[in-house]
Formats: structure tokens, sequence, C-alpha cells
């Protein structure tokens, strides 16, 4: 695994911060720091892919280090489930039963009695 987390940083903590500080692990080909999507703010956490398993294992050395006066968190990422479509499967929705539409309305009519 050459993908690491990190977690517990500063809100304020940028890319070029992160590569300084775990560029001193090895080289890394891809840092992702996650930003709230309407705000883009950081949310604290961010996924740091270095060129070899090896340099991924040496960064987590990192793990309780400070970094802006957070204690850090770091740990070998899990690996990505599912297709990342980012929301799963949706059946139907509404009150139409799902993908069939209609279903029963029960005794809350439905026969208009040819008024429309």
């Amino acid at each position: 695994m050459k993908k690491i987390y990190v977690g517990n940083l500063a809100y304020n903590t940028n890319e070029q911060e992160l590569e300084g500080f775990f560029g001193t692990y090895g080289e890394i080909v891809h840092l992702k720091l996650v930003r709230d999507f309407a705000t883009g703010k950081s949310k604290g956490f961010c996924f740091i892919e270095f060129a070899t398993p090896d340099q991924a294992q040496a960064a987590l050395d990192s793990n309780g280090k400070d970094l802006q006066g957070r204690s850090l968190k770091v740990s070998l990422a899990r690996e990505q489930q599912g297709g990342g479509n980012g929301g799963g499967a949706r059946s139907g929705g509404g009150f139409r039963g799902g993908r069939s539409g209609g279903g029963d309305r029960g005794d809350r009519g439905g026969d208009r009695g040819g008024r429309y």
C-alpha cells in the first residue's frame, strides 16, 4: 500500500505545507486535501500517495507528531470500496412505489369518479 490517511489537520493547513512536511519521508505522487464541496474549506484530513510502499510505511512515523499545533493521526489508507459513484443505488422514491410506479393507494382514493 502506497497511500496513507492523515487526519486531525488544522483547517487552515494547505497542500504546500503538507508536501513540505511529508516530503521528508519520500516522493509524493499525489496529495488530496479533502474539502467541503459547498464551501471549499478543508475537512481536516487528506490522502497522500507515495512512490513506494516503503516511503508510505516510513511516513507512518509521523503519527502523533505536531503540525500547526495539532497531533496528526496517520495510518495506511483503506482500499476504496464500491464503484465510487458517490451515493449507491437508489430505488424509486416518493410515493410511487419504486420504479414500477403506482402502487396500492389504500383508502386514499385514487378513482376520481369521472370528475376530471
